[in-house]
């Protein structure tokens, strides 16, 4: 049997999800979740092999929840994302059904997947997806994962950020967290006027910064307001110093 999982708010499109693959036999689905919440713990508990998907969501959208997947299965787009914004994203999942969608529509992702299984090719890789689509809460919050909980960090409350390995490790006044992205991803998403990346390893919120203090060797270091002493590089420097008007 392939294991499917439906991960929508909405129950006419999980309704009508499920009623297109009673053709299909070979199909069990394992479960019919209501949010990202749910479905983060539904592909852990049933691995499944495929999974249709709504984008826009409560809590966490769709392209968050893959981001807490390690090994995130197949994925068919259930949507009614705008067209323009699908395009970026096409080559990169199965396929996408723009809600509402036909039987005829859904067959064809159907096939698509078959045939693709059938040949034992190479899934798309949605972590790439991830970095390419944002959707706008996105650029407010962080989504992280710790055990079987989930957490959400709005961006306000991130004092700094270090890089660790192929992770990066992200402080707030009362805690760290890890999240599985890039320096450089989050160099190009957060807002440059609240955060610069100073360093390879450190990106900082600007409004945590209260002094900047010279160290050895015409270099710096960046004091914030818990103490904490970011090291400046030349580069980092001048970017500061151009934010700051300085």
């Amino acid at each position: 049997m392939i294991k499917v999982l439906i991960i929508d708010d909405e129950p006419l499109a999980q309704s009508i999800v499920t009623e297109y693959l009673q053709a299909y036999p070979q199909f069990e689905i394992a479960q019919t979740c209501n949010d990202g919440f749910e479905g983060v713990k539904a592909v852990a508990h049933h691995k499944p092999d495929l999974i249709f998907l709504d984008i826009q969501m409560p809590k966490i959208n769709g392209f968050e929840m893959l981001e807490l997947i390690e090994q995130p299965p197949a994925v068919i787009f259930t949507t009614a994302f705008d067209e323009y914004a699908i395009k970026a994203f096409e080559a990169h999942a199965i396929d996408y059904l723009l809600k509402p969608f036909s039987k005829e529509r859904f067959d064809k992702a159907i096939q698509k997947w078959l045939l693709q299984n059938e040949h034992s090719q190479i899934r798309p890789q949605v972590s790439v997806l991830n970095q390419e689509i944002r959707q706008p809460e996105e650029r407010n919050r962080i989504v992280v994962k710790e055990g079987n909980n989930i957490k959400i960090i709005p961006i306000h409350d991130i004092i700094y950020i270090e890089a660790y390995d192929d992770y990066v490790k992200i402080f707030t006044q009362k805690e760290m967290f890890l999240k599985k992205k890039t320096m450089s991803f989050y160099e190009q998403n957060l807002n440059p006027s609240q955060f610069v990346r100073v360093h390879r390893s450190f990106i900082m919120a600007i409004q945590q910064l209260t002094k900047i203090e010279p160290a050895e060797k015409d270099t710096y270091v960046g004091l914030l307001k818990n103490g904490t002493r970011i090291p400046l590089s030349k580069s980092g420097y001048l970017k500061l110093k151009t934010v700051l008007g300085i």
